[in-house]
């Protein structure tokens, strides 16, 4: 089924191939098709995430740049392994946070690398960050959060 084989639709509407939809402009001025409410707070939470990630990147590049450090601690002093997990945080956290401010698919995975990462080096390398278990506890909470919203918006969707 093609374009030209609809001759019943104005040019105003032209139907997609096989799927027999018409495609039509958006007017200024129409109402949106309203979201659900689960799939509203899951957006909120992924934009608030991004906020969050955002925060999360930047400080990880002060520390890279030398903002914010004493005068006997620098970035080029720290050991290997530090300096590296640094840069990754840095930069996966603030990939993360565009991902997710536009929520996209990818910008939740790339939220779920950084997260379980920072689980790992929390918990497998302590020698790098020191161990902490106040971040494994809150990025497994923001994770669980995540998933019941997540299934609470498909199941708002689910036929």
């Amino acid at each position: 089924m093609t374009l030209a084989s609809h001759q019943s639709h104005s040019m105003t509407e032209p139907v997609i191939a096989n799927q027999g939809r018409t495609l039509e402009p958006v007017h200024a001025g129409e109402e949106r098709q309203t979201e659900g409410r689960w799939t509203g707070r899951l957006v909120l939470f992924l934009r608030g995430m991004a906020v969050l990630s955002l925060l999360k990147g930047l400080y990880h590049w002060s520390i890279v740049c030398g903002i914010g450090d004493g005068p006997d601690a620098s970035f080029e002093s720290a050991p290997l392994a530090w300096q590296s997990a640094t840069v990754f945080f840095a930069v996966i956290d603030l990939v993360a946070a565009v991902g997710l401010w536009l929520t996209a698919a990818w910008g939740a995975v790339v939220w779920l690398t950084a997260a379980i990462s920072m689980v790992a080096v929390q918990i497998l390398f302590p020698n790098i960050y020191g161990g902490s278990l106040t971040p494994v506890f809150m990025e497994l909470g923001l994770l669980a959060v995540y998933l019941w919203l997540a299934l609470q918006a498909a199941r708002e969707h689910a036929p």
